[in-house]
């Protein structure tokens, strides 16, 4: 089985120095996963309830991000046992999925 392993964090946030996103996507990669990607959102609230969303004006880098990888079963949980204990504060979803090339 695959799973999509989505997790959200937000523009600025940063880990050893690197967005945490591209942070995540290294540590990944040197994990060996197959792939992952970063989306950037127009707007958006989260657990804390402030909304942010993109303006002309929008200089503090508070939109959501979401970084996706698409994993054996197997992978997810190495990549989600490996983030366990580093007290990222970061939040995710997995869900099953079925992927493949047409």
């Amino acid at each position: 089985m695959q799973s999509v392993l989505k997790f959200y964090t937000t523009e600025k946030q940063t880990r050893d120095g690197k967005l945490l996103y591209e942070w995540l996507l290294e540590h990944a990669r040197a994990m060996g996963m197959p792939g992952g990607s970063v989306y950037r959102a127009v707007a958006g609230f989260g657990r804390h309830g402030r909304l942010h969303e993109e303006t002309f004006f929008e200089l503090g880098g508070e939109l959501p991000v979401q970084i996706e990888f698409v994993l054996e079963d197997g992978a997810a949980d190495r990549l989600l046992h490996s983030l366990n204990g580093m007290h990222l504060n970061l939040f995710y979803m997995r869900h099953p999925v079925q992927s493949g090339v047409v």
